[in-house]
């Protein structure tokens, strides 16, 4: 049995646990209170969200992918780090590549992307499990599934989009920021000491220009030519030309993304379903997802942590993609 541990939900509880404590020794006489601790599991729970209509056990697996997609647990406030997606995506997927009940899987995609490296491994894996298990895998867009979400649904053996999602954002960004002028404002003059004289290559405290700056665009135009091909793997749009325009970065209309060829269907997360079961052959199965009560372990990636942002004493509730690590990102960033 691994230790107990106070999880983040219960963070509330044991303050005011604290205060009455605080009330008690003032001579004060507060109500008891019981703290039940939980413990930290590695493995996943499954739920059944739709039942099935015959006794076999069959299975359509939903599986997510939504919000930013990154190697790293991403921060969560004052109740801790959220989970690492792609280890969580790692697990799942193993999760039902191993139940032979398990005869498809839809991935319920809500995500405008993340970093270069992490939508691949995603793509990667989705490829991976199905060519070790042959169960057809089926994308569903939601309200977003742009940039290296969209790289992860070429993957898919359909892709189905409602007529509103947002999706595309085919390319590549730099996540850098300079605060050269900012320092000299300030009367603050940073020191490097360096190996080599690109070492600081990209630094904040310096412009990107010259030289580095076309290294760097070399970097994104060899990304992006990767995600080029892949979009061809999954999608067979064409020649250059022909795909030229519909990955230059622009995002569509899921109702655009049909008419372009970027998506195969249109439909709710309930038609992805049904195709799914039609291609597994099981009209009857039932449909699960796997949650993690508590914790982040569980697969080979789940311990990084997200570089923080540096920022200021205080500490403002932002979105989790407004400040980013510097990095390569497919991502599509309004």
């Amino acid at each position: 049995m691994q230790p107990a541990f106070i999880h983040p939900h219960q963070l509330l509880p044991l303050a005011a646990a604290w205060f009455l404590t605080i009330l008690t020794a003032a001579g004060c006489s507060p109500p008891s209170v019981l703290l039940t601790p939980v413990f930290d599991s590695p493995k996943l729970k499954e739920q059944t969200v739709q039942s099935g209509r015959f006794l076999d056990g069959s299975k359509i697996a939903i599986i997510e992918v939504e919000g930013l997609l990154m190697n790293a647990r991403a921060a969560g406030g004052i109740v801790g780090a959220r989970e690492n997606r792609l280890s969580l995506f790692t697990q799942q997927l193993e999760r039902a590549e191993t139940d032979r009940k398990v005869k498809a899987v839809v991935l319920r995609i809500n995500s405008p992307g993340g970093t270069v490296t992490c939508s691949d491994a995603m793509y990667e894996l989705v490829q991976r499990f199905k060519k070790r298990t042959g169960k057809p895998v089926i994308a569903s867009f939601q309200e977003v599934a742009a940039s290296g979400a969209y790289y992860v649904a070429c993957a898919a053996d359909t892709v189905v989009a409602q007529p509103s999602s947002v999706c595309g954002s085919i390319g590549v960004i730099f996540s850098s920021f300079n605060l050269e002028g900012t320092m000299n404002l300030i009367g603050v003059k940073p020191e490097t000491v360096k190996s080599g004289r690109l070492k600081d290559m990209a630094s904040p405290f310096k412009p990107l220009e010259g030289e580095e700056r076309k290294i760097v665009q070399e970097m994104i135009d060899s990304y992006h030519r990767r995600f080029i091909t892949v979009v061809q793997d999954g999608r067979n749009l064409g020649d250059d030309t022909a795909i030229a325009d519909k990955t230059d970065g622009r995002i569509f209309t899921g109702e655009q993304a049909k008419a372009l060829g970027l998506v195969d269907e249109l439909g709710l997360l309930e038609d992805a379903i049904s195709i799914a079961r039609d291609r597994a052959k099981v009209p009857g199965a039932k449909v699960v997802m796997y949650k993690r009560p508590y914790g982040y372990s569980g697969s080979i990636y789940a311990t990084q942590d997200s570089p923080p942002p540096q920022m200021s004493a205080f500490s403002l509730p932002i979105p989790e993609s407004a400040v980013l690590p510097n990095g390569f990102y497919y991502l599509w960033q309004p």
